[in-house]
């Protein structure tokens, strides 16, 4: 499929400003002023190759030879001499930024029961334990509930420091309203 929105002319005239030797950038800005177009250097570019037309013949540049290596520098005794650093002046260092105390994991006083969510009844805490790691299994605390919470107490204070949710949690009674 070839979606082009390049009219017969400005392909003919592409094609002819190729065929004397002219770069595709300054094809492009030919057919512009000619015909009042805006292509860019790569539409004229893409709609050449669609069309199977090569590049501006261009002379073979010789290639740059290698730079040569410099032959290592010897000293009065004919011993290769070593680079050494001059001592500088010593530069004020930036202050490092304190490093971040190491993070403190908090734990709950409960042994979890370790359900799956299978098994975890209604009234079941719901704290995740595992799946950290890849096709490590998730497990659930399972112990009774805090009323209006997903969590027992300990794991409640654990995951809310101790605050009341700004929400209750729990079943909400919606009604339907009649559209305008």
């Amino acid at each position: 499929m070839q979606s082009s929105n390049w009219a017969p002319e400005h392909s003919e005239a592409l094609r002819e400003l190729v065929a004397r030797g002219m770069s595709y950038s300054e094809v492009a800005d030919a057919i512009n002023a000619k015909f009042g177009t805006c292509y860019t250097r790569n539409a004229a570019i893409g709609r050449g190759k669609r069309m199977g037309l090569g590049g501006p013949e261009r002379p073979d540049r010789q290639p740059k030879p290698p730079p040569r290596s410099k032959a290592p520098r010897l000293s009065k005794t004919g011993v290769k001499k070593s680079r050494r650093r001059r001592a500088t002046e010593p530069s004020e260092r930036e202050p490092q930024p304190d490093r971040a105390a190491p993070v403190k994991l908090r734990c709950v006083g409960i042994s979890p029961r370790l359900l799956s969510l299978i098994d975890l009844d209604d009234a079941g805490c719901r704290y995740p334990y595992g799946g950290d790691k890849d096709g490590e299994a998730i497990a659930f605390c399972g112990h009774p509930r805090l009323a209006g919470s997903s969590y027992c107490a300990p794991h409640f204070h654990l995951t809310r420091d101790g605050t009341v949710p700004e929400r209750a949690t729990g079943p909400v009674a919606l009604r339907l309203v009649e559209a305008a």
